[in-house]
């Protein structure tokens, strides 16, 4: 099948070497269902020091998380037992990301998903019915339209469920039954009704913390889960690789032939790493701003940079061009932040470019478009 013209292939596509370099040299013990041993999954998400030779060609598995690899092991453990899996964190901390790596390693797919939202309904997340076939045939298992968490069940994979606390709490509440019995019941069917989930099945759900109160989950739901806490990345050279990492990706699937400035990744890593904690690596406190200041903005505010400069410029990053892709992610949310953004640059910026110059003081010049 050709998957050259999708805008983001999904993760088991985009990874389709390596997954089946491991599966073909995986000899761990695996559940039920798994295509994959959890010392396997942990290896595809997380990496290996070896590449792996599979008929005569080398498949380097690289790390793809760049984060808590303890919590990447205990999230692959829980999948594994009757527990679904809660990832929470600031938005932009890669529980998405995460949930995608986990399910395309375990499941094959990690297109069943449930997206969470004011609209979202129970029929989305269970079953629907074809009306046509219904008025034809009655309520028969060929009119029922399956939703992601009845296709979880039936062929034993995972479902992910996306921004589960936008979703109204009496919506929410209906995994509860699911999660503990494993059971789904189809009462227009009758008998044959009720739908018992094959070995493999599960669900990871993903909340952000910033939506808390949203819609609380209920504490019936939170028992049925077991909560990972996403942390923002902390270390500023980590910060720098996952947006060369992900920038990359998204620069070859959009076929923008432009190498990523390193130097300009890491200016970016450090304004938000700085931005987030609050202070400097110089030792300034700095009023943090309202808005997310999460790595995958600094990626969006990266990539908008280059795409800018390859179809506009000459293919090289203009720090005037960056700035303003900056202020459009820093004001989106309250425009006061505005006046942190300014005083970061007459205070962090400007002293790291009189003391380090080059990039850092091309970055300081560039403070005309702070308004």
């Amino acid at each position: 099948m050709e998957h050259k013209t999708e805008m983001k292939p999904p993760v088991e596509i985009r990874f389709r070497k390596e997954l089946d370099a491991l599966k073909a040299q995986d000899t761990g013990k695996k559940p039920l269902n798994w295509k994959l041993s959890p010392q396997a999954v942990r290896t595809f998400i997380l990496g290996s020091r070896e590449p792996l030779h599979v008929n005569g060609e080398e498949i380097v598995i690289r790390k793809k998380y760049l984060g808590n690899d303890a919590l990447v092991e205990r999230c692959i453990i829980t999948l594994a037992g009757n527990r679904g899996l809660m990832l929470v964190g600031e938005p932009g901390t890669a529980k998405t990301m995460l949930s995608e790596l986990l399910s395309a390693a375990i499941s094959g797919t990690s297109t069943n998903t449930i997206q969470g939202t004011a609209g979202t309904t129970e029929d989305m997340i269970k079953y629907s019915w074809n009306y046509a076939l219904l008025l034809a045939k009655g309520p028969v298992r060929e009119a029922l339209v399956p939703s992601p968490l009845y296709v979880g069940m039936e062929q034993g994979i995972l479902t992910r469920f996306e921004e589960i606390t936008r979703t109204p709490a009496e919506i929410q509440d209906s995994l509860i039954s699911v999660l503990s019995d494993k059971v789904l019941n189809v009462p227009e069917l009758g008998d044959a009704g009720l739908l018992f989930a094959k070995a493999g099945f599960n669900v990871i759900g993903t909340a952000n913390t910033r939506d808390k109160g949203v819609n609380e989950m209920s504490s019936a739901l939170k028992r049925r889960f077991n909560f990972e806490t996403v942390m923002p990345v902390r270390d500023v050279a980590q910060e720098k690789q996952i947006i060369i990492n992900e920038v990359e990706a998204l620069a070859k699937e959009s076929q923008i032939d432009m190498p990523v400035d390193e130097d300009v990744a890491e200016l970016l890593a450090s304004t938000y790493h700085e931005l987030r904690e609050g202070v400097s690596s110089m030792g300034h406190r700095i009023d943090r701003p309202s808005a997310v200041m999460s790595t995958a903005e600094a990626v969006s505010v990266y990539y908008q940079t280059m795409m800018t400069a390859y179809y506009y410029g000459d293919s090289h990053m203009d720090m005037g061009c960056l700035v303003q892709n900056l202020v459009g992610a820093v004001q989106k949310e309250n425009s006061d932040d505005m006046e942190k953004l300014r005083s970061y640059f007459q205070t962090v910026v400007r002293d790291k470019g009189g003391k380090e110059g080059g990039i850092w003081n091309n970055y300081y010049e560039a403070r005309k478009y702070l308004r």
